[in-house]
């Protein structure tokens, strides 16, 4: 679990980075909580800037190489302070922590706002991809007074064409591998997890209403998707009964150009929004 990483890093943790001239030799660092246990990277300097992956609910740090279509603690640590972790019993990552199956989103936004706390963050930016957007509706319900703005990067969201998707999906490339690795977990519990966190909710965005969309002041930026698990109709919906939305160019995953650009817009977006330090 620990490891050396030969990248520049320009903001250190206590004891967890140590500078050799530019250069930091980084012990992988982990927030615990209780039975919970997260690992996390740190990377840049600026605001705060929480990364949240995409990989559905094996969404972690090395699915930002693999799973959407930028790395944004590359193309963004120049910009800002940015902190990505990996979700909480991701196959691939190194998180770990019980299955609460009353609460299962509720469960990943504690892991979230605990590492910011555990870091001494109160206000920060935020950058989901996939899965991300439902935790970030799920974040500004439960905290909004902290995330000043956020960009919602091709977010899940329900589509009734297909809407099992999430719980099939899951059941399918994230149970057998929990249970193999966990054997207290049983494939009775995770339907239970799924269906909580999926069937029960099948609707809009999982996680809020609505009502709480047209609520919200906080600026989002929405880079919508058309794949299944990422439906235009629910991401279009967001920006067009949030207050404070705008929205990328689309079709935007199509060319390295359009990429740039969404990256571009991105920047410009979260820069608008973060306080002056």
């Amino acid at each position: 679990e620990d490891g050396i990483r030969d990248q520049p890093r320009s903001r250190g943790l206590g004891d967890v980075y140590k500078r050799q001239v530019e250069w930091r030799i980084v012990t992988m660092p982990f927030y615990e909580r209780g039975s919970v246990r997260i690992y996390y990277e740190d990377v840049g300097s600026g605001f705060p800037l929480m990364i949240i992956p995409g990989g559905g609910l094996n969404s972690s740090i090395a699915s930002l190489d693999t799973s959407v279509p930028f790395n944004p603690l590359e193309r963004y640590k120049n910009d800002f302070r940015c902190i990505s972790a990996d979700l909480r019993n991701a196959d691939l990552g190194q998180s770990s922590g019980p299955l609460e199956i009353d609460r299962p989103w509720d469960a990943y936004s504690d892991d979230q706002l605990g590492l910011m706390d555990h870091l001494g963050i109160r206000e920060f930016l935020v950058m989901g991809f996939c899965i991300g957007g439902p935790m970030i509706h799920n974040l500004l319900k439960l905290a909004k007074d902290r995330v000043v703005a956020a960009a919602m990067m091709q977010p899940s969201g329900f589509s009734p064409e297909y809407p099992n998707i999430f719980y099939e999906n899951n059941t399918e490339r994230w149970a057998p591998q929990l249970c193999e690795k966990r054997s207290e977990v049983t494939m009775a519990q995770v339907h239970d997890f799924l269906t909580n966190m999926y069937t029960d909710r099948a609707d809009f965005v999982f996680t809020v209403s609505r009502d709480f969309v047209r609520s919200l002041q906080t600026p989002l930026l929405i880079a919508p998707d058309n794949v299944p698990a990422h439906p235009y109709e629910a991401a279009m919906e967001v920006a067009d009964i949030a207050p404070n939305s705008e929205t990328t160019i689309f079709p935007w995953k199509d060319s390295e150009e359009n990429i740039d650009t969404v990256v571009d817009h991105a920047r410009r977006f979260l820069k608008s929004h973060q306080p002056v330090l």
